[in-house]
């Protein structure tokens, strides 16, 4: 789901020409649609993590609730203690994914910034 932030440097020296061939591509269409992609990217991604966060919390709630009942039940503790850790890394991926965002947006900032200015909302 990073392609097009691991491909955004490539992506923008395709597509937006030198000087020498302004002429010949529209770069403010092309930002613009760079930047609706990217916007894209970024909102699906991040919801799709916070969804997974979400449900994992739910799951680690309800094992912490078993547990209290059940004290000496190891297998319900190494679950629970399974899905803390990956309910950490999914925390932890949206660091991960805040730093992905900012890199792609000042590449995108860079190179698009006199061809396109994007709303208000970034």
């Amino acid at each position: 789901m990073r392609t097009i932030d691991d491909r955004i440097v490539h992506e923008l020296n395709t597509t937006i020409p030198t000087a020498s061939f302004v002429g010949k591509v529209d770069p403010g269409q092309t930002c613009k649609e760079l930047y609706e992609s990217l916007m894209d990217a970024h909102t699906k991604r991040e919801r799709i993590i916070k969804n997974c966060i979400s449900q994992t919390s739910a799951v680690v709630k309800t094992l912490k609730e078993e547990r209290e009942k059940a004290h000496e039940d190891a297998a319900l503790l190494k679950q629970l203690r399974k899905e803390q850790t990956k309910l950490k890394l999914m925390q932890s991926e949206l660091n991960v994914e805040e730093v992905v965002n900012d890199r792609s947006w000042k590449v995108f900032n860079e190179r698009c910034r006199i061809h396109y200015k994007p709303p208000k909302s970034q």
